[in-house]
């Protein structure tokens, strides 16, 4: 299966909200806590790749390959495989048991809707909200984002891993985690992630 999505940062997520309901977008989960373990071989094999093996509970477990991606004006487009596990704790330790070893832990809550051909996602991570639009096609992908009233030159070509490393480097933060409880009543701004706000000043 071939992935193409594109993600924006945003200030008002309740605004998003409110304009996938007046669009009658079809609400397909219910805002909910994802925990994710991203895992890679010694050495850090397949990020220097490029590529992620991810395990992802939210309202089901979910082992996630990712294959390098392709960023074309901030379109990111890449190969996954993804398929339903019954056990998280037995998952994690079949990975460890083959060698792979914790990369990175991260949290976000997420309510995802459907647009005509798109999924979008509502994302709320510990250092800002975003919202990410997935579909077969980039003009699709245009098109959701013109009916949300996006900005689509600021699109976000970066993981949400990489933003979280990109904080950690401008705030100095020695965590390693990127859970809601290690960023309690810290403020990040858009510069801190090198991002532009996609929706307009309200």
């Amino acid at each position: 299966m071939q992935e193409t999505e594109v993600k924006f940062y945003v200030r008002d997520l309740k605004g998003i909200k409110t304009h996938l309901e007046k669009l009658d977008a079809h609400l397909v989960q219910e805002r909910v806590l994802e925990t994710n373990v991203r895992f890679d071989l010694p050495g850090d094999r397949l990020r220097v790749e490029g590529r992620v093996l991810r395990l992802r509970q939210d309202s089901a477990v979910r082992l996630t390959y990712k294959g390098a991606s392709k960023n074309e004006q901030g379109v990111l487009s890449r190969e996954e495989i993804e398929f339903v596990v019954e056990d998280f704790e037995k998952a994690k330790q079949f990975l460890e048991a083959l060698g792979y070893q914790k990369l990175l832990y991260y949290e976000k809550y997420r309510t995802t809707y459907e647009l005509n051909e798109t999924l979008i996602m509502l994302d709320e991570l510990p250092y800002g909200n975003f919202v990410e639009i997935e579909g077969e096609h980039t003009a699709s992908l245009r098109a959701a984002a013109d009916q949300l009233h996006l900005n689509w030159e600021t699109a976000a070509a970066r993981s949400y891993s990489s933003l979280f490393e990109r904080v950690r480097e401008t705030l100095n933060l020695s965590f390693q985690d990127l859970s809601f409880a290690n960023f309690v009543d810290m403020k990040v701004a858009a510069s801190d992630l090198g991002v532009h706000a996609a929706d307009s000043e309200t």
